[in-house]
């Protein structure tokens, strides 16, 4: 399995208010995808997948209406 170091991100919803919920954590998966309908399962989830030029694989994502960011960086 490979490992990565995960940054999740709760951005706000509140429109004077820019602060977000920040969570870091490690994962081992060989389904990043996999881990995250997991993750969120039970929510109304459509999300849009990114690979940096460094290797970071970011998802931004929208769950039952809360928009979300989970970034992906292989450790």
């Amino acid at each position: 399995m490979k490992r990565y170091e995960t940054v999740w991100e709760i951005f706000n919803q509140c429109p004077n208010n820019q602060m977000r919920d920040v969570f870091i954590d490690e994962v081992e998966t060989d389904d990043i995808e996999a881990f995250l309908r997991n993750k969120l399962r039970g929510k109304e989830v459509s999300w849009e997948k990114t690979i940096q030029a460094d290797g970071t694989i970011l998802y931004d994502i929208v769950a039952s209406g809360i928009r979300q960011r989970y970034s992906f960086t292989e450790i």
